[in-house]
């Protein structure tokens, strides 16, 4: 966890971030039951995280002309994601993108800067959102 979050360092961003929206594989869970926005995920939906981009930080098709991360992906850590809203508001080029609420991996193996949890747990975080939802990131 850093205070001073940088694109590629592994770091979770410190401070209080709203939720912005939810993310779920309509082939695989249901719509999450939540009081925030939800869209499906689709085959060809990325999350840009090249800071030359316009598009750094936010939803992309792909492919794409520069660098993004596939939601679209064959594990389980992507069938659920809340938006964190960080650095998005507008983005700051390289201060950090795909900020996300997740599936853990196995073993809660660590991210490379998202926050997870296990499936019901964050099913159930998810129930009590709505818009005015804050995580509260700290150690």
């Amino acid at each position: 966890m850093t205070a001073e979050k940088r694109e590629g360092d592994g770091a979770t961003p410190a401070g209080v971030h709203p939720l912005r929206q939810v993310l779920y594989r309509q082939d695989r869970v249901s719509r999450p039951a939540t009081g925030l926005p939800a869209q499906p995920i689709r085959m060809h939906d990325g999350w840009c995280d090249d800071p030359r981009d316009p598009s750094y930080n936010r939803l992309v098709s792909l492919p794409h002309v520069c660098s993004a991360e596939r939601l679209w992906r064959d594990d389980h850590v992507y069938d659920v994601v809340a938006v964190i809203g960080y650095n998005d508001r507008p983005p700051s080029p390289g201060l950090g993108s795909a900020i996300f609420l997740h599936v853990a991996r196995d073993r809660f193996a660590p991210t490379a800067g998202c926050v997870a949890l296990a499936m019901d747990d964050l099913l159930a975080v998810l129930r009590d959102c709505d818009r005015d939802t804050e995580i509260d990131i700290r150690g």
